[in-house]
């Protein structure tokens, strides 16, 4: 047969070239992981339920818009914001809640970040059955407002001082008047309390709508720190604030409670120490008795008081003592009628619910057994039902329950294997389920109360496309006992093309904080993306929880008191070496990456471990436990007077003299949480060892790192810096001389 050569060639050619094609990749980029939003996964809209527990509301387009959950059909415009005229400014709404019963908006313009939760803005009152809008007040913007339960009044704090404006007749009252900057706060939170006690807004309404309580800081003895902001000016600007690090004085915290019918403030009691704090308080159902929570410094013993509203007066209704510390939750529901009240703990060994009684006698602990409730969603009382999330199956997994208030009956809401969590309706008749798996991103989908599927609201299919686009990898977990007989949990994602008798270098991320848990099967968000990037470009990418992570019970979780960073250290190195122990791994070039207490870890690892680890990443770490604040420091260590030695054997700083690898030291130094002090003083420990590094700042950024490019920058910075020191075909850029002294 005669062959054509010139077409069998082109022919050959084609098949050659589909060939590649079908088996290459699209290269996953830092510009498409975080600037132009290429792997974004698709969220629902924010839910805000409506009373009927069945239709909910969203803000689009400036129109705030009503859905029923159960056909995702508009039922109704609520409001179209255009139309409103902002005293003659068109305003863009950010944000927006209803009166109790929904007959009036309160509208959010301008919003300002003040720290990580807190916020202030211009607020408007909108009546809808009048159509009236109104200004709540002009004279500054306003944090906290918040409709009284009869929706009659609001409540909100201006310039440190609580407001009351009354919607019947446009009169506003101020409640408090000494409230000063870096002094006096009343009604919203220092910085400590909303950092490390999670909330804010510092009031409360009483069921009643008769009293205000509220929280009193008095700052004026905290010790100031002070950041520099470059705004291109002649001379930058300062932003002072109260920072009270470990061992130093806090605010001075009161409770009050202001009357509005007698316009009188009485001050809750307190016997307990003067330094302890007070991280919640709540109505009970009885609306002339406040509920307050005092712990004391050491956060290991927790009261649970009863304070009369008309006297201040307080009684004790439960006290809780643990050998290492409590954690603080918002998990605490009073039945209606004097039945109690539900609540979670760890008291037995592992969080669970419980039952008490009014007066602080267990009725019936609801759930037990040796795996953790992680979620607490709250009490149907209409039908007598608790719902809630566990990690019963597993600790990297997560399922929803719901159980009878007296135990029985525990029904399996959530079928599906991986990470499940839920919002419920206001009447628990259906929840929002947000699926996902380690390889799989969210989908969101309405179940009814018994679990039955309702409908899918988002799918994030094209996220699998992308996936097979870029030819990902599968994450794999995986399990190793240490030298020390501890079972640890972690996941693995290999090379692309990869080959077992080829020798890979490993990238290990962690963070290992108290409570903490990255091993989880559940989707890693954009942090997927760039370690499918490095695994693109031939790395082995590994993540182990250390001891001291959650999911696992209090004694794994508590372990590391008074020692943070010791177990966690030799439980990173461990993995390290179990991880270059396998067949396909380059024992030799193996780096550790962390944020925040993870850059603390990195830190340790490279140095307490530099037989282990060839590189190390630290962004944003803590370098020394004294230089932190003080409810979180002192819960897991006690102050350095107590603690010198745990305080001294676990902070990078002072092993600074250790470093023989590569060392990138990144921090933004307008960082309110971890201050930029952390990374200047490791800094200047590690050029009086004479060791060298490299460092990136980012100027007027806070403990995230984002904003004009902030992110695109570091990471390009981080991957380059992992390629000239780990990758195989480049030879390392310096190594420094082990210690001489």
């Amino acid at each position: 047969m005669k062959i054509h050569f010139p077409l069998f060639l082109l022919t050959l050619a084609g098949l050659v070239f589909t060939a590649i094609k079908s088996s290459a990749q699209n290269q996953i980029t830092i510009d498409n992981i975080w600037t132009n939003g290429t792997y974004n996964t698709k969220d629902v809209p924010g839910f805000r339920f409506m009373n009927d527990g069945r239709h909910y509301t969203t803000l689009e387009n400036n129109y705030i818009l009503q859905y029923d959950c159960t056909t995702g059909l508009l039922t109704d415009t609520v409001l179209d914001i255009s139309r409103l005229h902002f005293e003659n400014e068109h305003k863009t709404v950010q944000g927006y809640s209803f009166s109790d019963d929904e007959s009036q908006l309160l509208l959010t313009t301008e919003l300002e970040s003040i720290y990580r939760r807190s916020t202030k803005s211009w607020h408007y009152i909108y009546n809808l059955n009048t159509k009236q809008l109104a200004s709540l007040n002009d004279s500054g913007k306003q944090m906290h407002a918040t409709f009284s339960p009869d929706g009659q009044k609001i409540a909100y704090v201006l310039a440190n001082n609580l407001y009351l404006k009354d919607l019947t007749n446009s009169k506003t009252l101020q409640i408090t008047f000494d409230g000063k900057y870096n002094s006096i706060i009343n009604g919203s939170c220092d910085w400590v309390y909303e950092e490390e006690f999670t909330f804010t807004k510092a009031f409360e309404w009483s069921p009643d709508n008769r009293y205000i309580a509220y929280y009193r800081f008095d700052e004026s003895a905290v010790k100031e720190f002070t950041m520099t902001n470059y705004t291109g000016e002649l001379y930058p600007e300062y932003e002072t604030f109260k920072y009270p690090k470990v061992g130093m004085e806090n605010s001075k915290v009161s409770i009050h409670i202001y009357d509005t019918h007698q316009k009188m403030e009485k001050t809750v009691d307190r016997t307990s120490e003067p330094n302890g704090y007070i991280p919640r308080i709540k109505w009970s159902a009885d609306p002339s008795m406040l509920c307050v929570f005092w712990m004391n410094r050491h956060q290991n013993h927790l009261e649970i008081l009863l304070a009369n509203a008309v006297t201040g007066k307080t009684t004790l209704l439960l006290n809780e003592d643990n050998k290492y510390y409590i954690d603080i939750d918002d998990n605490l529901i009073f039945l209606k009628g004097g039945k109690g009240f539900i609540r979670t703990s760890e008291q037995d060994g592992f969080n669970h619910i419980y039952h008490y009684d009014m007066d602080g006698n267990l009725k019936k602990q609801i759930t037990s057994g040796e795996w953790e409730v992680t979620n607490f969603y709250g009490v149907d009382e209409k039908y007598q039902r608790i719902f809630y999330q566990t990690a019963s199956v597993s600790p990297m997994e997560r399922e929803i329950f719901s159980i009878a208030i007296d135990g029985g009956d525990k029904k399996q809401l959530t079928l599906q294997k991986g990470a499940n969590g839920g919002q419920f309706s206001t009447t628990f008749d259906y929840f929002v389920l947000n699926h996902s798996t380690i390889n799989s991103a969210p989908v969101y989908t309405v179940y009814d109360r018994e679990g039955q599927l309702v409908r899918t609201l988002e799918d994030n299919n094209h996220t699998s496309v992308l996936q097979k686009e870029a030819g990902t990898q599968p994450v794999e977990f995986f399990s190793f006992t240490t030298s020390e007989g501890v079972d640890l949990n972690g996941y693995m994602i290999k090379p692309y093309n990869f080959d077992p008798a080829k020798k890979y270098p490993v990238f290990m991320t962690q963070y290992g904080g108290p409570g903490s848990q990255k091993v989880l099967d559940g989707w890693l968000g954009n942090d997927y993306w760039w370690y499918q990037s490095l695994a693109q470009q031939g790395y082995i990418v590994a993540c182990v929880d250390n001891r001291g992570t959650g999911g696992r019970g209090e004694a794994f979780k508590k372990m590391t008191y008074l020692q943070l960073g010791h177990y966690e250290t030799i439980d990173q190195i461990e993995a390290a070496k179990y991880l270059g122990s396998l067949p396909y791994s380059d024992a030799k070039r193996i780096g550790i990456f962390g944020w925040s207490y993870g850059g603390y870890m990195s830190s340790l690892c490279i140095l307490q471990g530099n037989d282990v680890f060839n590189t190390a990443i630290a962004v944003a770490p803590v370098t020394n436990w004294k230089w932190y604040d003080s409810i979180y420091t002192e819960r897991f260590m006690r102050d350095e007077s107590e603690n010198a030695k745990g305080y001294e054997e676990n902070s990078p700083v002072n092993f600074a003299d250790r470093l023989t690898g590569n060392y990138l030291l990144v921090h933004g130094n307008s960082d309110d949480n971890v201050h930029f002090q952390h990374s200047a003083e490791m800094a200047a420990a590690l050029i009086k060892a004479n060791k060298q590094f490299e460092t990136y700042y980012y100027p007027n950024r806070n403990h995230g790192i984002r904003g004009d490019n902030a992110r695109r920058h570091l990471y390009t910075k981080m991957t380059d810096f992992l390629n000239k020191n780990l990758l195989p075909e480049n030879p390392v850029s310096f190594r420094n001389e082990p210690s001489k002294s």
